[in-house]
């Protein structure tokens, strides 16, 4: 069975292959959202995309849904939505993860760089 280490809490998981990364965090007191999306989100539809974490592996989960490609596809291949990914190897998770100024990332954004 694959472990799934939560790096900033310091913890590993073991789960069955296919477990949803969202659910799994939850069922082990590990909170994928910050304040105020723990209090409103979609609850695990994809819609929302505030449960946003930074896996280390690509391979080492499931394909991109099309809510996870159209939420986060524009910040890479290492960043997904908890509540659409699967885990189907062992992999090391990082939770909330946050950037200096990661919106300037955006394609929308990209005239600001050519600026610089």
């Amino acid at each position: 069975m694959p472990v799934v280490y939560f790096v900033k809490q310091q913890q590993a998981v073991e789960c069955p292959v296919g477990t949803n990364l969202r659910d799994l965090a939850r069922e082990n007191g590990i909170d994928v959202y910050v304040f105020p999306n723990n209090l409103v989100n979609c609850r695990g539809n994809g819609l929302c995309g505030t449960c946003r974490i930074l896996v280390e592996d690509p391979q080492a989960v499931s394909q991109r849904t099309r809510c996870d490609e159209r939420k986060c596809s524009w910040e890479g291949e290492h960043i997904r939505l908890a509540c659409q990914t699967k885990v189907l190897a062992d992999v090391r998770v990082v939770t909330n993860p946050r950037k200096i100024l990661a919106w300037t990332n955006h394609p929308t954004y990209q005239w600001m760089k050519d600026l610089a």
